[in-house]
């Protein structure tokens, strides 16, 4: 837009100066927009683009990275025994704590006797009738022996008595038999350690009623232990190999049951304890990114990468897919491969397609 300054003549005297100062007035505003629709004209005629942001780069590097799985798990010793009862009966004594170590044969606990030592008796007893009927019919047997060479009796009152003193000696044998089968089920009501070990927890009390499935306590031998994996500290305590995987499904849990054998290792383990396990499948090299690349979004991974287009650098927006953290980095499954320059600074201002620049 052009402005002209126009001109008039004026009449003579006071009216002329007013009618300048008017004209003068309008011709220096016209200018003014004159120079105002220039200004703009150039301006709108030149296109700048927004200026690269700087950002700091690292190149996505290949590392070593394992091919893990995670599972909960539950130690068992190899030397452990759970202490049952061999009889029914109500605990009188509890002869040892939780955590003693104790010798092999010392008395755990109690079961109250009396009944079976009553039956002891009573068994003792008909052992003694019988001794004095084995001792009669060994007497019958040694007369009609001697009756019989005199041929005072027949040969069928000589075999009579002899059938006698053999059924005696028989049942005599039974009857010692079954003694003995009763003074054994007598030792079952003391309760004895069957190794060298440690006292686990002790669930029952003095007064329960147990019965043959009942769990009295455990002993551990120190030795050992298995890993019983079950299914889905970084701090790694132990390792070891898998060394059985079960052919069959639980009906439980469905899960498979996978054991791998632990050596002895002090004090930071012990029987029964759930752990976490890292079940190693295999290696292979994957990409890496610094934690601070990593951005998410409404559940998703991004991260940025530097991408050359016509010369220059502009940042991508990568979505990812990540696997376990390897000291400061993510190990990528899908979205960066090594090689890329991955974004590690200065993402907060940037937008997928903007131009970026190196640090230094």
């Amino acid at each position: 837009m052009s402005s002209k300054v126009l001109s008039a003549q004026a009449p003579v005297g006071r009216p002329q100066s007013l009618a300048s100062k008017a004209l003068l007035a309008a011709a220096l505003a016209l200018a003014a927009l004159g120079v105002a629709c220039g200004g703009n004209s150039a301006q709108g005629g030149q296109s700048k683009d927004p200026p690269p942001v700087a950002v700091k780069l690292e190149v996505a590097r290949a590392v070593a990275v394992s091919d893990t799985t995670e599972y909960v798990a539950t130690l068992k010793s190899r030397d452990s025994a759970v202490i049952m009862p061999e009889v029914e009966g109500r605990i009188t004594e509890i002869y040892v704590h939780s955590g003693n170590h104790i010798s092999a044969g010392v008395p755990l606990m109690q079961i109250d006797p009396r009944k079976q030592q009553a039956a002891v008796n009573s068994q003792e007893h008909t052992r003694a009738a019988q001794e004095a009927n084995l001792a009669y019919a060994q007497q019958q047997y040694e007369r009609s022996s001697r009756l019989y060479a005199a041929g005072v009796v027949s040969k069928q009152d000589f075999d009579q008595s002899k059938s006698a003193l053999d059924a005696a000696q028989a049942q005599l044998r039974s009857l010692d038999a079954q003694v003995n089968e009763q003074q054994v089920q007598l030792h079952y009501y003391r309760v004895v350690a069957p190794w060298n070990g440690i006292v686990g927890d002790i669930p029952v009390r003095v007064g329960d009623r147990v019965i043959t499935s009942t769990t009295l306590t455990t002993v551990d031998k120190p030795g050992s232990l298995e890993v019983y994996i079950l299914g889905g500290a970084d701090q790694v305590i132990a390792e070891s190999r898998i060394s059985f995987i079960s052919p069959e499904v639980d009906n439980t849990t469905q899960t498979v049951l996978v054991k791998a054998r632990i050596a002895k290792n002090s004090d930071k383990l012990r029987t029964s304890q759930f752990i976490r396990v890292r079940v190693v499948w295999g290696m292979h090299l994957g990409p890496v990114v610094p934690v601070l690349a990593v951005s998410r979004v409404g559940g998703q991974y991004f991260a940025f990468v530097a991408e050359d287009q016509n010369g220059k650098l502009v940042a991508r927006q990568k979505a990812l897919r990540l696997g376990e953290m390897t000291g400061n980095d993510y190990v990528v499954l899908e979205g960066i491969k090594a090689g890329d320059k991955v974004i590690v600074s200065g993402t907060q201002f940037l937008l997928d397609g903007a131009p970026v620049v190196p640090q230094g």
